[in-house]
């Protein structure tokens, strides 16, 4: 079925059917340097949290059997 519907739209392409493109706002390499702006943004921003674990020294965690769901593979911590 899908190969069906290829062919038919590749054969109404090859007949002279030519459809005409939608208008573009601004010209095509404009989109381009859009998106690798947005993407610049987007790096910069990810790379802001990258030192968010250095701010404080690390702190052992404790088994606390008065949790809600204790783990219980504490492995010799706390009892």
């Amino acid at each position: 079925m899908l190969f069906q519907q290829i062919a038919t739209s590749i054969a109404a392409q090859t007949e002279g059917g030519h459809e005409e493109l939608a208008p573009l706002w601004a010209e095509p390499w404009v989109f381009g340097v859009v998106m690798f702006a947005l993407m610049l943004v987007l790096l910069f921003v990810t790379l802001s949290y990258t030192n968010l674990g250095n701010r404080h020294e690390a702190v052992e965690e404790h088994a606390d059997p008065h949790r809600q769901h204790p783990n219980k593979h504490t492995h010799g911590q706390g009892h």
